[in-house]
């Protein structure tokens, strides 16, 4: 006699299906089993996408060919008999006592979309508010902001994607070249940088309204503030533009209140529990404060471009209204004065550990 068939003829033939774990069930004959789908519990659920980063290292190879093209242009055996590295032809760079950054002149770099006051005032240029953005006054100079692009820009291009970011990134290299232009009336300014301590900036708004979702959050905000404030601090030194570095970096603080905020933790879970889990009903997507933050970052954006453009455009030159802010650009002592006429953007985080640390830190949830 065969398991689980009875002596007698019936019309109904049990059979036993083979247990499984949470299903021991027993079907009528004739019917095959149905396939049931493993529980998952919350834990399997990732509700933050994560997107692949591919704008960050195309602004990386942008930097750089604009950097090889500048050289190109500037061809520097044409100009000079003392050009450094001359087995480079047309690429090598001008003396060292000219630029000691290996690079080319300030009037190559002029030409090609370096920050000029003056001429975005008195000849409309104001497209050199952004172009400079992508000048880079030497090999060190490029090196430098463009590993710290990497550590900073990679991950939050992985977490945000590559439209927030971009525009981030944008709007905040225009926000320091903003600033720059009203205090710096002569000379002229290059570097990406502005647009980087944008991106430090909102990575510390990004961490400010997203409190809730972190775990490391104390250590992460300290090593956070500890690599901005260094950074500032560089800016104190002759031939570093510390206003562009301030305006990035404000730009970015309050960009990052509007385009890094996330739900609260509560309405993911509500939102993207697994069958037959129950959670706390949540009617609002974000919390009070957040909404608060996201209206005063925008207002404070509006008034703060709408009235740097104004008053860049009249020829206003801000130094005459604040007679101490010169010294968040340069501090003169013994050693050098202020009186110089090339500015770069330099910030110098990318070589520190502090930065990948920090991501680790803030992106760890």
């Amino acid at each position: 006699m065969e398991r689980g068939q009875s002596a007698a003829p019936s019309s109904l033939e049990i059979k036993v299906v083979s247990p499984r774990r949470s299903d021991n069930v027993v079907h009528p004959g004739g019917q095959p089993p149905e396939t049931t789908t493993p529980r998952r519990s919350f834990s399997d659920y990732s509700p933050l996408k994560r997107w692949v980063s591919w704008l960050v290292p195309s602004i990386v190879v942008a930097n750089i060919v604009v950097f090889v093209v500048t050289m190109f242009v500037n061809d520097c055996p044409k100009n000079s008999d003392t050009c450094f590295g001359r087995f480079l032809g047309r690429l090598s760079f001008q003396p060292f006592k000219e630029n000691p950054l290996l690079g080319p002149s300030s009037t190559t770099l002029e030409k090609m979309g370096a920050l000029d006051a003056q001429r975005v005032v008195h000849q409309h240029q104001g497209w050199r508010l952004i172009s400079c953005m992508w000048l880079h006054a030497g090999v060190f100079h490029v090196l430098a902001n463009m590993l710290s692009l990497v550590f900073i820009g990679i991950r939050l291009e992985q977490e945000f994607g590559f439209v927030r970011i971009g525009f981030l990134y944008l709007m905040s290299g225009f926000g320091g070249s903003l600033l720059s232009a009203l205090f710096i009336q002569y000379g002229i300014s290059v570097g990406a940088s502005g647009a980087l301590f944008g991106l430090l900036g909102s990575m510390l708004s990004e961490l400010i309204s997203n409190w809730t979702m972190y775990v490391n959050k104390l250590a992460a905000l300290l090593t956070l503030l500890f690599i901005i404030i260094i950074n500032l601090a560089v800016g104190i030194l002759p031939h570093v533009d510390n206003f562009a570095h301030i305006g990035g970096f404000v730009s970015g603080f309050l960009l990052g209140f509007l385009f890094l905020i996330r739900p609260q933790f509560k309405w993911f879970t509500q939102r993207n529990a697994p069958p037959g889990h129950v959670s706390t009903p949540v009617k609002s997507k974000h919390k009070t404060y957040q909404y608060v933050l996201w209206v005063l970052s925008l207002i404070l954006l509006i008034v703060g471009y709408t009235l740097g453009l104004v008053t860049l455009f009249r020829g206003v030159n801000l130094n005459n209204h604040c007679s101490w802010c010169h010294y968040l650009s340069c501090v003169p002592t013994s050693k050098w004065n202020c009186k110089s006429q090339n500015i770069y953007c330099l910030v110098i985080c990318c070589t520190s550990f502090l930065c990948i640390l920090t991501s680790a830190l803030i992106f760890d949830r």
